[in-house]
């Protein structure tokens, strides 16, 4: 009475003599004596689609029975591993182990409890027994079969090789496909099956034990790898999917993860009926809002969710199961749900500590016998990881496979697989994670309104671990691949990667060809979307190149002839950019190598496999991962150049010199940016090629895993990015001002500049005001050569109040700012001008009223010098109270660029907040155009580029530098009337005052792609647009 019943039948299939181990018992711990009463019967179903019974005490907690599964099964690692259902409402929860589980399952007999696995770690290698990752393997299997580990044909059969070899063993043919007719494995099997026999011909020789470790390998590295989606809805309606790995909560679109939210970033996790709640800790770098909300069908679907969030948090996170809470004297608030049971740290010193016996156990489905090992040395962890991982590995490529198996035939080129150690196998997420080796700071709540959960955030130690045996470097996709491979166009992988990401803004099209051709060469060319897309990537591309080389060449160039810059600032600027410019030269090529076959002008019977771009953007963008080094040195490069412009007068003069140059059409600082801009391009191109293509377009998977790729090293690098632009602008802004010495101070952010009126005894006069999230500066512009705006007056925010006041002085779109020692009156040009500024001047006030207190002393009458004492010069001592003031040197104020955003801002009487500058980054375009003037005739093709709020003109996308440009702001965009008497098609209008100028694009694709991008310039984002474009990087 009271005993769990052990059936012979299971015993015997898994070779099972006697109870060895037991799941959630520490090393000496004894099985508890479970409660007694009546029995019950419950069915669990295995990984293997066996059926077992297990009778236990009505009364008993879910653990008791997932503690006799485990015992049942001898499985050491039973914590990774769950027990689901479906409730009365039909809704597939988790076992909770201390609720009773009668109270749980309500008709246990008409219930089927499935035995599947809860918790994946994020590396397979932190399995240390066989049993543990055979048990995984059917785990994959089976999520292969149901359709939820979603990958590309070739990781699908490579996977399935792995499973035929663990199955019937080495490579027979006819076996094979014997065996593959009997069995289905994923659908739509039949199309692979060639694919399946040609890779399961590579793994001659191996073991069950290592066909299991390989399965793994590459399942882990696959995006929905022990993913189980959540239906939900964010803020607008937006239909995405939730789910919960072990380095935080992800966020789908589709298959696709378009964000994600790692767990040192969460402070608080709660739901609210059926909102799904995630408070994340402040970051001054981060769009994110502080609190993120979802919507999802049901509170039992948000609490079921909420629930598993809280035991992936436990599991993965926590040196040790958390305590219960005491119970409350009158009446509790919350939920008392907690993890239960040891975390992966605990599991992990357990099975290293040896405490367990090693037993033999059979394979169901294989007709191999596999054995556990029984032979373990206490010094090494990993000593079950197969021999095939533990050596110095070397593989091979077929002629014509698309991804690498394993052992060589004859006609093959060898490929050597770097080792890698234990302490560089973990989650990639948990490497990259800000606590590093520390524990987390900080604790994260989890509450509802009911229910809440709190749960002390003691971060795993990431302690050195003893060197790993040297494991397989295989590729997104599950191939083999070393660096240097040149992958098959057909090679789509699928990435099992962490990042907090950004959602896709699936834009509308691209492109640009410009020709006053006759139509039937025109016709000649492809229709389709996709080709246009693909050309923006090569048009853009071709400017991209030319940024660099304003770097890599002419900068460097300027550079060597003078001795101004320190040998140190050179090794970190030049050696990062010229690495960037040799990869994307070859990338261009193979972009129009491409794209010459899509249009026939080579090759031009070869269709169908080269009508597409997704396998050129994979292969490149996974290239691009291996100088993802370089990238990150940008920032630092940006602020070394910025560092020794302060200390050095002549490096000073030699930038400013080098940007009076044609070429250097940008400021200078900008160009170090270029790299980081490209890839948020690349990133839109895919998001827009996945918009386009259907899931079964044979490019679809491409796109996909190239968007994933992409948008995983753009989330990566978004904090950098964000803090860098805002640090680029304030240097810029600094050489526009005079009288302001302390304008770049770290927690400064740049929010809005435009022209607004100043009332005073003389009337309205014109200034220029610069707002920051906590002072708002007003300017004038002076009668010197530069043209830079003096720094009249500074109204700190702290304690600023607003309020319109055009009744009272009489004067339209009219604001007041009372500070508290001064206050202004002031006028806008327009009443769309007056209410974005009064947005941005009250988010800026709310957050000025949110951090320590006013801001110290802006201002000063004469800006202090820094620069070397030896480059110092009389010039460099005159002062600059009065902008009249006649000056003995020109040195110090040599000319100034006309057209930066501050001087057009000027002219055009309008403003642009640093939104709008992001979004300008997002939304540069390159391509022919034909433009024709207002009273001219005929149209001239030329090669347009559209960056910074502004258009620039070359003869042919060959010119180094424009022969004009023309600033946006200001100017509206419509289409021609019938009164003016264009009769082309794909025209547009630019117009302000009296300045007209018409473009044409070669089709309706890029016609619609520059009118979405001029746009951008042409309007000034409103708040409400700067919210929605938050939030786009929130879902």
């Amino acid at each position: 009475m009271g005993e769990i019943e052990q059936r012979p039948t299971p015993g015997s299939r898994l070779g099972i003599t006697e109870n060895s181990g037991i799941s959630t018992l520490e090393h000496g711990q004894k099985l508890p004596p479970p409660p007694s009463g009546k029995l019950m019967s419950i069915k669990i179903q295995m990984l293997d689609d066996t059926q077992e019974a297990f009778e236990v005490p009505q009364r008993a907690p879910g653990k008791v029975l997932l503690d006799a599964v485990c015992n049942h099964l001898n499985l050491v690692e039973g914590d990774y591993f769950g027990l689901e259902f479906p409730d009365h409402k039909k809704i597939t929860v988790w076992l909770d182990l201390l609720k009773p589980i009668v109270k749980q399952i309500r008709r246990p007999k008409h219930v089927v409890v499935r035995f599947v696995v809860k918790f994946f770690p994020p590396d397979h290698t932190q399995l240390q027994e066989e049993l543990t990752r055979y048990l995984f393997a059917l785990q994959v299997k089976q999520d292969l079969a149901q359709g939820r580990l979603t990958c590309n044909d070739t990781s699908a059969a490579l996977l399935i090789s792995h499973i035929v070899q663990s199955e019937i063993g080495d490579f027979d043919e006819a076996s094979d496909r014997e065996h593959l007719a009997k069995n289905k494995y994923v659908p739509q099997q039949d199309a692979l099956e060639d694919k399946i026999v040609e890779f399961h011909h590579n793994h001659i020789g191996q073991t069950p034990a290592e066909s299991d470790f390989q399965l793994l390998e590459i399942a882990r590295r696959l995006e929905m790898y022990g993913i189980r989606l959540h239906p939900a809805k964010d803020r607008e309606g937006t239909k995405i999917n939730l789910a919960v790995a072990n380095t935080g909560i992800l966020v789908f679109q589709g298959f696709t993860k378009i964000n994600a939210f790692n767990w040192a970033k969460v402070r608080k996790l709660s739901f609210k009926r059926k909102r799904f709640l995630i408070k994340l800790r402040p970051d001054t770098n981060s769009s994110y809002q502080d609190t993120l909300e979802f919507l999802m069908a049901s509170r039992d679907f948000c609490k079921s969710f909420w629930k598993i969030c809280v035991e992936h948090h436990a599991f993965f996170r926590l040196f040790e199961e958390p305590k219960p809470k005491p119970k409350p004297v009158l009446f509790s608030r919350g939920s008392s749900f907690r993890f239960s049971g040891r975390t992966q740290k605990q599991v992990l010193d357990y099975v290293k500590e040896g405490g367990h016996k090693k037993v033999q156990f059979e394979r169901k489905h294989s007709k191999i016998h596999s054995v556990r090992s029984l032979a373990v040395q206490p010094t090494e962890p990993n000593s079950e990881v197969p021999k095939q991982a533990q050596q110095r590995a070397s593989l091979t490529l077929g002629e014509g496979a698309e991804s690498p198996g394993g052992q060589s035939c004859q006609q093959r080129k060898e490929l050597e697989v770097s080792t890698t150690e234990y302490g560089s196998c973990q989650s990639p997420a948990l490497q990259k994670s800000p606590v590093g080796n520390k524990k987390a700071g900080g604790g994260m709540k989890a509450t509802t309104e009911e229910e809440e959960e709190v749960v002390k955030d003691r971060t795993q130690q990431n302690k050195p671990q003893p060197q790993q045996p040297t494991e397989l470097s295989i590729n997104s996709q599950g191939g083999a691949v070393p660096t240097n491979l040149i992958l098959s166009p057909n090679l789509s992988p699928d990435t099992k990667q962490a990042s907090p990401l950004v959602s896709p803004l699936l834009n509308d099209q691209p492109c640009p060809r410009t020709d006053d051709e006759e139509e039937g060469r025109r016709k000649r060319f492809p229709t389709d979307k996709a080709y246009f897309i693909a050309k923006e990537v090569s048009t853009t591309e071709r400017t991209y190149l030319k940024d660099l080389e304003v770097i890599t060449s002419w900068f460097q160039s300027t550079v060597s002839k003078e001795d101004s810059m320190p040998e140190t600032l050179k090794s970190i600027i030049f050696p990062n950019f010229e690495p960037l410019h040799k990869f994307h030269t070859n990338f261009l090529k193979e972009i129009e190598q491409r794209l010459a076959l899509w249009e026939g002008r080579s090759n031009a019977h070869i269709r169908g496999d080269y009508q597409r771009i997704g396998d050129v953007m994979l292969k490149n963008i996974q290239a691009m991962k291996q100088l993802a080094a370089h990238l990150w040195k940008h920032s630092e490069a940006l602020e070394a150049l910025e560092t020794s412009i302060r200390s050095s007068r002549r490096l000073e003069n030699l930038c400013r010199d080098f940007e009076l140059q044609k070429v250097c059409y940008l400021p200078l600082n900008t160009f170090l940016l270029r790299p980081l801009h490209r890839l948020m391009h690349y990133k839109q191109v895919l998001e827009r090629l996945c918009k386009h293509h259907p899931p079964s377009h044979t490019d679809f998977r491409d796109c996909r895993a190239a968007l994933a790729e992409i948008t995983e090293m753009v989330a990566q690098l978004h904090g950098t990015m964000i803090k860098m632009e805002n640090f680029q602008k304030l240097h810029e802004l600094k050489k526009d001002l005079i009288g302001v010495d302390n304008l770049v101070i770290p927690g400064r952010e740049f929010i809005r500049l435009g022209s607004l009126s100043k009332l005073s005894g003389k009337g309205l006069q014109q200034r220029m005001f610069f707002l920051f999230n906590d002072v708002l500066l007003y300017t004038s512009r002076g009668l010197t050569i530069s043209n830079q705006f003096k720094v009249h007056g500074q109204l700190p925010l702290y304690g600023m109040t607003i309020e319109e006041s055009e009744d009272e002085w009489g004067v339209p779109h009219c604001l007041t700012l009372r500070g508290q020692q001064q206050s202004i009156i002031v006028a806008a040009s327009s009443r769309s001008e007056m209410e974005k500024w009064v947005e941005d001047i009250q988010m800026a006030i709310d957050l000025a009223e949110k951090s320590s207190g006013p801001t110290a002393e802006f201002l000063t009458s004469s800006p202090p010098d820094n620069k070397c004492p030896d480059e110092a010069t009389v010039a460099d001592q005159e002062s600059e109270d009065d902008l009249n003031a006649s000056r003995t040197s020109l040195e110090r104020q040599a000319p100034h660029r006309g057209n930066t955003m501050v001087h057009v801002c000027w002219h055009r009487n309008t403003s642009v907040s640093m939104v709008d500058f992001s979004i300008a980054v997002e939304n540069q375009l390159s391509g022919n155009l034909l433009r024709k003037f207002k009273n001219s005739n005929g149209w001239q093709k030329l090669w347009v580029v559209f960056t910074n709020f502004c258009l620039f003109f070359y003869k042919s996308h060959q010119d180094n530098h424009p022969l004009a440009s023309l600033p946006l702001l200001g100017y509206s965009l419509t289409i021609p009337s019938e009164s003016e008497d264009i009769h082309k098609d794909y025209v547009f209008k630019l117009h302000f005052k009296s300045h007209v100028y018409y473009f044409r694009a070669e089709s309706e694709y890029t016609f619609e792609r520059w009118m979405e991008v001029i746009r951008s310039a042409t309007s000034s984002a409103s708040r409400a647009h700067i919210l929605s474009h938050n939030e786009s990087h929130v879902y």
